[in-house]
């Protein structure tokens, strides 16, 4: 072959399609894959993967990226793990739209991301796609709209129904997000205010996503709000929106934090397996871990949190009201009422409130200010309201591993690409190794599927089912997304104890045909994209 490429890549190659590996050399040129074959190719820079496995970039269908990567667009966390698309926008949380009107409401709703709260210059995915691309992001983000900043942008963080003005006036700004390219939208189903969005306002609004053929996202409710099944109840609801809609759906992080139903995940997964064999276009993900995190605020009484935290703090600081809701608080966590195991709550973030300190149980910084737990956990969300950042231990191994292993399932993180610079916060470290640990835990150590299944569940099958169309596969005329990894030592470092650590065994990561990662060094270039979601339907 005659032609001069940018970058040649050879090893052995998975597709990103769950197909058996081949040896095959890759050619790119102007930041897309041009070849894929056997002939040896001349390149201004050349991969030699002899025993390593080549594959698609990796694809985290369920992230919190949204302001981290502005915040450091060189998205450590995530780049160093051959990550180079995040789906953002998860759980009801998106930076658009932006209402001026609202935007205290806006700014402190973000924060419950686990990032510092920034006041929002942009007020659309246009802006936001423009302000981050001029200042550079390393790897790729594909936008989901939030129904929580959607909703307080049509409405404020009132509580309660949606009149019909307000739903119109979501289903407006809906349309123009979708317009400016955004995937799809994500509820988050136990967060004020997309909590209060009724059966009848989400399916308006998925009616307008199967109008432009994105997808619908779920952070489910903790209650059946169509009957009485506390188990499958939240499901059900997806399942009835799909049904209505005919909607695209993902039911996000898969996973049963109840202790008395630990090891009831094949239950779910048989019901899953119904919904598709009844011809739903459905799908879920899952992270590898037995743990999960998020705002300490979640666990509060809805009540408390109505208004917004300037209105909880208010609120709280009423003797009478404090003891309410810590009344309420010891009954139970979430509709389902989990006890609280406070040796099982751990704070991730603390911003320094109340000198309590991350990586302490919420059991033993009570003992450490000789405070109640309910107390101190009210007291926490009052100081800081979103910022107050926790890890839960409500989880099994087993429950995990049956999601994976689904055929309906994709491996997430449900985290964010932050800086290996934590300052002393203990995130999650989802964050730090999901993706890596999907391969190296579930496929190498547990031999639970083979490694091109584990590869497809993070590529091919994340981008066909969120019509990312360009890339999630090493085929000609897609983008030149690419990780370089050892299978045989590919595994997380990351820990609860010292989770901001980059994993063992990537090579390189190559994002729109520019190399980020080379020999496990991140190269000072930013060539990441806003992605813009194409339709079937042209509006």
């Amino acid at each position: 072959m005659n032609q001069l490429f940018d970058i040649a890549v050879s090893g052995l190659t998975y597709d990103g399609l769950g197909n058996i590996p081949e040896k095959l050399s890759i050619g790119i040129k102007d930041g897309i894959i041009a070849y894929v074959g056997l002939e040896e190719l001349d390149a201004l820079e050349k991969i030699d993967a002899t025993g390593l496995a080549i594959a698609p970039g990796f694809i985290d269908v369920h992230t919190h990226s949204d302001v981290s990567l502005y915040l450091d667009g060189r998205g450590e966390s995530k780049a160093f793990q051959g990550v180079t698309t995040e789906v953002t926008g998860n759980c009801s949380f998106s930076p658009f739209p932006i209402n001026p009107s609202f935007q205290q409401q806006h700014s402190d709703f973000l924060a419950g991301i686990g990032d510092d709260r920034i006041d929002i210059p942009w007020v659309d995915v246009d802006g936001y796609r423009s302000r981050l691309e001029k200042q550079g992001i390393a790897i790729n983000i594909a936008p989901l709209v939030g129904h929580g900043t959607l909703r307080i942008a049509a409405m404020g963080l009132k509580e309660g129904d949606a009149s019909d003005d307000e739903l119109t006036k979501m289903k407006s700004l809906l349309s123009t997000m979708l317009s400016q390219g955004a995937f799809g939208m994500s509820t988050g189903l136990t967060y004020v205010p997309s909590r209060y969005g009724t059966f009848k306002e989400l399916q308006g609004l998925c009616e307008v996503l199967k109008t432009y053929d994105r997808i619908y996202t779920s952070h489910a409710r903790d209650y059946d709000i169509l009957g009485d099944d506390l188990f499958l109840g939240p499901l059900k609801e997806q399942v009835a929106l799909a049904r209505e809609t005919s909607v695209r759906i993902q039911f996000s992080h898969a996973a049963i934090n109840s202790p008395s139903l630990w090891g009831s995940a094949k239950k779910w997964t048989d019901f899953f397996q119904s919904a598709i064999d009844d011809g739903l276009d459905a799908a879920f993900d899952v992270y590898p871990y037995d743990a999960s995190s998020s705002a300490l605020t979640q666990y509060l009484p809805a009540w408390v949190q109505e208004g917004g935290v300037a209105e909880m703090s208010k609120r709280l600081s009423d003797p009478t009201v404090m003891a309410r809701a810590a009344r309420e608080l010891l009954e139970g966590w979430s509709a389902s009422k989990i006890p609280w195991l406070w040796d099982r709550f751990v704070f991730a973030r603390t911003d320094g409130l109340l000198e309590v300190e991350p990586g302490d149980s919420i059991e033993v910084a009570a003992k450490k200010l000789k405070m109640a737990p309910e107390l101190l956990v009210l007291e926490l969300c009052k100081r800081g309201g979103n910022s107050v950042m926790v890890v839960l231990f409500y989880r099994t191994e087993e429950d995990m591993r049956t999601f994976a292993g689904s055929a309906h399932s994709m491996i997430c993180s449900d985290g964010s690409a932050f800086p290996f610079d934590q300052k002393g916060r203990l995130p999650h470290p989802r964050s730090f190794g999901a993706s890596v640990r999907a391969l190296g835990h579930i496929s190498r150590k547990l031999g639970d599927m083979p490694l091109e299944k584990v590869i497809y569940k993070m590529t091919g099958k994340a981008a066909q089912h969120f019509h990312i169309h360009d890339r999630g596969t090493i085929e000609v005329g897609k983008a030149a997304d690419l990780v370089i990894f050892d299978p045989a030592t590919v595994i997380d470092a990351a820990t609860f104890i010292e989770p901001a650590q980059p994993p063992v065994g990537i090579s390189h990561v190559i994002v729109n045909g520019q190399i980020i990662i080379a020999n496990g060094i991140q190269k000072p270039v930013l060539p990441g994209k806003v992605l813009r979601a194409k339709s079937l339907t042209t509006k």
